[in-house]
Formats: C-alpha cells, sequence, structure tokens
C-alpha cells in the first residue's frame, strides 16, 4: 500500500506519519512545501525527523495545479490523506487566503487524484467539526471544500471520505490552543484566566486521531461519506481546564468567567461514535485524564 499524505508537518501529521510508517507493507510519502529541502531553513518536526529514512518526502505547493500533479505522478499513491489547511489558529485569516488555500488547494488535489493519476484508489479528507457552524472563515472555507468533495464523489464516483476531527489535543499542539495554553499557566502557577467555559465538547487525544484517519483506510464505507472522530461523549471547557489544573496540582487557578465570551459560540459538539464504530470498528483509546497526563509529562520532559 502507497499513502501520500498532505499536511505532515502539522498538529496531526506528525502522529499520523509515524503511525503509516509502522504498517506492514506500506511505503510513506509527504508532500511538503519547498521551504522543508531546506533543513537549516524549515527544519522537519522532531517526530518526522526521527524517522526520516521511513518515508519519502515530495515538494509541492497545493494552490499549484501542475505542481500537485506532478507530486501525484511521482508517489503513485492508491491513498491520499489530506491534512493540509490553513488558520485554523488564525481568527483573522483573509477570505482570498483561505480560498487559495483550503477551497482550491483541495479541488487541485482531487483533480490530481483521480483525474490525472490512474492508482488513486481512496482520498480521505480531514474535516473540522466547526465546518458545519461556518462563524470564521476558516470553517467556511473548509465547509466549502467538503462541498466540492461531495459534488465530485457523487456526480464522478470518485473515492472521497471525510474524517472529522473533533476537539483534538495532545503533544505537538500549537501552545496558543486552549489546553496546552492553559497547561502551561498550571505548570508555571499562574492563574488562567478564561470565559464562563460553559459550551462542551468532544475532546480527543492526538494518537486516537491518528488511529482513527488510519482506520478509514481500504474500509467499505459510501463515498461522499464523513467518519466523525471523537469519543462520542462532552466535557465543558470549564471542566477541562479544572481537570487540567487538578492534575498539574499548583498553586494557580483557572480564573473562570473573568474574559467574555465569544458571541454565537457553539454550545456542544460531539461525534457520532457508534456510527464510526460501526463503520471502522474503531473507536477511542485515550481516556481525558489519561490524555491530560500524557500531555503534561511531554511538556514536562
Amino acid at each position: 500500500m502507497r499513502i501520500l499524505v498532505t499536511g505532515a508537518t502539522g498538529f496531526i501529521g506528525q502522529h499520523l506519519v509515524p503511525l503509516l510508517a509502522q504498517m506492514p507493507d506500506t511505503a510513506v510519502s509527504i508532500l511538503a512545501l519547498e521551504q522543508f529541502s531546506h533543513a537549516d531553513l524549515a527544519p522537519l518536526p522532531p517526530a518526522l525527523a526521527a524517522i526520516r529514512e521511513q518515508f519519502h518526502i515530495v515538494y509541492a505547493d497545493l494552490r499549484n495545479f501542475r505542481l500537485t500533479v506532478r507530486a501525484l505522478a511521482e508517489t503513485e499513491p492508491d491513498h491520499v490523506i489530506h491534512l493540509a489547511a490553513i488558520g485554523v489558529t488564525d481568527p483573522f485569516m483573509s477570505i482570498d487566503t483561505a480560498l487559495r488555500h483550503n477551497l482550491n488547494g483541495t479541488i487541485n488535489l482531487i483533480r490530481a487524484c483521480f483525474e490525472k493519476n490512474h492508482t488513486t484508489k481512496q482520498l480521505i479528507v480531514a474535516r473540522s467539526s466547526g465546518e458545519p457552524s461556518n462563524l470564521n472563515v476558516y470553517a467556511a472555507s473548509k465547509a466549502a471544500a467538503w462541498n466540492f468533495c461531495r459534488m465530485f464523489a457523487r456526480t464522478q464516483g470518485w473515492t472521497i471520505h471525510g474524517a472529522m476531527i473533533f476537539q483534538a489535543y495532545g503533544p505537538g499542539q500549537s501552545p496558543s490552543n486552549l489546553i496546552p495554553a492553559a497547561m502551561q499557566a498550571a505548570i508555571a502557577g499562574q492563574d488562567f484566566p478564561m470565559t464562563a467555559g460553559t459550551q462542551r465538547r468532544d475532546w480527543i487525544f492526538v494518537d486516537d486521531v491518528a488511529a482513527g484517519i488510519a482506520a478509514v483506510l481500504n474500509k467499505p464505507i459510501p463515498t461522499g461519506e464523513t467518519v466523525e472522530l471523537g469519543t462520542g461523549t462532552a466535557t465543558s471547557v470549564a471542566d477541562v481546564v479544572r481537570t487540567i489544573y487538578d492534575i498539574v496540582d499548583g498553586p494557580g487557578q483557572p480564573r473562570i468567567g473573568a474574559l467574555p465570551s465569544r458571541p454565537g459560540e457553539v454550545q456542544e459538539q460531539i461525534a457520532d461514535a457508534a456510527h464510526t464504530f460501526a463503520l471502522t470498528g474503531w473507536q477511542t483509546a485515550v481516556s481525558l485524564h489519561n490524555g491530560l497526563t500524557q500531555l503534561l509529562h511531554s511538556l514536562m520532559a
């Protein structure tokens, strides 16, 4: 099995690629921007650098259709996993940037996979649980890209599956995200000002996300279907931060309600874990408490 991964240097990709590289009879390639060909300017993340001999790198920019086609021709993948996206942590991203990267880049990849390449059997597209709400430019651009995926799946019969990732967390996540930010504050013995945190989210450890994406490979799932990657249970933001401070057991404390809530915030997001298990036979393995404990150990190492 030959697998090509886009966005492999990102948070999810750093955990997915090592998992795929361990699978028997599997050749893994990653599609990276040209900047990663200069190790002194843009070194690979440590998790990938440690296994550099276990995967191939092809350099391309998904915004360029010709280069994307060339990357597919070079790697001849059976399966493509599309993690690449921009703006997940940038609330001020411009519409033009979002459309060029998240919409046009995805369309270029779809066409390169199925119009120009004849080895691709399956394209798995990472999705965000925030897409249905369309509350920001990132979510709207991702939702638009998925609409094109479904259109191609239905009109052309191309095997395209969505992997909707709920609230992922774990080692390697950007420190601007809630969980690493709260944990770093707790480790430093500082208070953590936050909103009321009443919104409930389905928190999934990054290793479970990687395993869930891998579980979608080669499964007889109807084309155009989305598999939801989550635990099937929700915990409020406030309770997650309280748990972090309990685990760290330092002098600081969460200052719940110190900041105003964002308008239009979706109050609850929960994955349909039962449907996912029926489609793939996969379910999460790491509890929230254990995942937070693993994250703490990695930050303290």
